[in-house]
């Protein structure tokens, strides 16, 4: 392997394992240490200020591991040299960003309104779908490092 090419390589694996190690963090840490120890004007609040923060790092992370992914699949021949692993990769890899992109986009923007003007059952429902959405995320990118592992003995 090129140095180039595990350079490539290094920037994937260090980017998709910060998106799907992060929302990990956010959901099975972050999320119920706030909900055990803060109320919902607290709580909802310091979610979006959490998520703010994290979603910066995630648009990086998309960001890094398409460009690397595409890099890696041109040095490897394009996607006609690719084992079938790969296109899984890339696929899901796909849902998994649009998924980002809608919950950036469209809950998340929600959230914002509605902590703004202190509708804290509306602010719980929004933060409640973003939960729910990174949940199907997480568990995409679960199934993303399987086939990476096993996917080529397959």
């Amino acid at each position: 392997m090129f140095l180039t090419t595990s350079l490539f390589l290094l920037l994937h694996l260090l980017a998709v394992t910060f998106w799907v190690g992060g929302m990990a963090v956010m959901h099975f840490a972050v999320r119920p240490a706030a909900v055990a120890t803060l109320e919902p004007p607290q709580r909802l609040p310091f979610m979006a200020a959490a998520l703010s923060r994290f979603f910066v790092g995630v648009s990086v992370a998309v960001a890094t591991a398409l460009a690397s992914g595409l890099a890696l699949v041109m040095a490897a021949g394009g996607f006609a040299r690719v084992h079938w692993s790969v296109h899984g990769m890339f696929t899901l890899g796909l849902v998994m960003m649009a998924l980002f992109l809608h919950i950036r986009f469209a809950p998340y923007p929600r959230l914002q309104r509605a902590i703004a003007a202190k509708e804290w059952p509306v602010a719980a429902a929004q933060l409640n779908s973003i939960r729910k959405l990174v949940a199907v995320n997480l568990s995409i990118g679960v199934a993303v490092f399987a086939l990476a592992i096993v996917g080529r003995a397959l």
